[in-house]
């Protein structure tokens, strides 16, 4: 036996407190677990986790060896998030990895103070409430911001550079999806600069999808910029085959929809903003603490042209768009 004074006993116990997430489980015998929340679904996101779970490799964790990492998928029904976050929180998770957008963020946030959250959205984490600031998080979250938001003005722009003879662009949005209101206003003042009248149709299940394209056609709008939101990415294949169905000369965030068929596509790279998280996740649980690692800000957009699609559409692209392009798929 030996005797500790009280100030070696909280010593003691604020270095266990201290541990590393990791090594903490792996003295009880039980592998620290991520849970790992989307609004997205497991088959269409399979590129993005395995970019999460490589960024995971790069601070030696591997699935199934040293960490295990439990999945939840909304399928793009934002209204399960809130009990798909509630489960995991239940399930004494390391880390809440919540991908897909805001909605999975906020869910993630509301189920708890505590654990470590690692998020990717597509606006500001600051004004939706996720973090205190972008370099000083505060609280139990930080992650990843695509951007993909605030690139809605300049993909019409590139829409406008494109397809110039179109009199009205369509534009299609989720009213579901929390930015829908910052999406509709940056796409209305840009419309405003570029002196064009905009189209806005709203679109929330496969149903509504199919009609907005075709009141598109109707109106007429000569061009579509289809928005950013997690809802739309799942069903890119219904909206790139409606577009091309309708004769649309469409523009789409993701290189995803450009490779789908689509027209064209402006935005960051989704499975570097995954392998981002990945890279979080993995540090947090070495020890460090989300409101130390600032938000990260995806920086390396891609623009990618499909020049099949513009063949069958009659669409010439300028050798100045040309130039700009990161890919070209003939």
């Amino acid at each position: 036996m030996f005797n500790l004074g009280r100030r070696e006993f909280i010593a003691l116990i604020g270095g266990v407190a201290a541990w590393p997430l990791a090594a903490r489980a792996q003295q009880s015998g039980k592998l620290p677990t991520i849970g790992f929340l989307s609004s997205r679904s497991p088959d269409e996101a399979k590129e993005s986790a395995a970019a999460f779970r490589s960024g995971l490799r790069t601070k030696g964790y591997v699935d199934g060896q040293n960490v295990a990492i439990e999945y939840r998928w909304a399928e793009a029904d934002y209204g399960r998030l809130p009990g798909l976050a509630a489960d995991l929180v239940r399930g004494d998770m390391a880390v809440l990895v919540a991908t897909g957008g805001e909605p999975s963020a906020l869910a993630a946030k509301t189920a708890t103070s505590t654990i470590p959250i690692v998020f990717t959205v597509g606006g500001d984490p600051v004004r939706v409430g996720l973090v205190d600031s972008l370099n000083r998080p505060g609280g139990n979250a930080t992650g990843v911001s695509l951007l993909t938001t605030s690139a809605e003005a300049k993909r019409l722009g590139l829409l406008n550079e494109v397809v110039p003879a179109a009199s009205v662009f369509g534009v299609l949005i989720n009213p579901n999806f929390q930015a829908a209101d910052a999406q509709l206003r940056e796409v209305q003042d840009a419309g405003r600069a570029l002196d064009r009248p905009i189209q806005i149709v709203n679109a929330g299940n496969d149903r509504e999808v199919e009609a907005a394209c075709a009141a598109f056609v109707q109106r007429p709008a000569g061009a579509l910029l289809v928005t950013a939101d997690p809802f739309l990415t799942i069903r890119r294949e219904l909206v790139v085959s409606l577009a091309a169905q309708y004769r649309l000369p469409a523009i789409y965030e993701l290189r995803e929809f450009a490779e789908a068929g689509g027209l064209m596509a402006y935005g960051v790279s989704l499975k570097e903003a995954y392998r981002q998280a990945g890279i979080y996740a993995g540090q947090i649980l070495k020890g460090a603490k989300p409101s130390d690692l600032p938000v990260h800000q995806s920086i390396r957009f891609e623009f990618v042209i499909n020049l099949r699609t513009a063949r069958i559409l009659g669409v010439k692209f300028s050798d100045n768009v040309l130039s700009l392009a990161d890919e070209v798929i003939e």
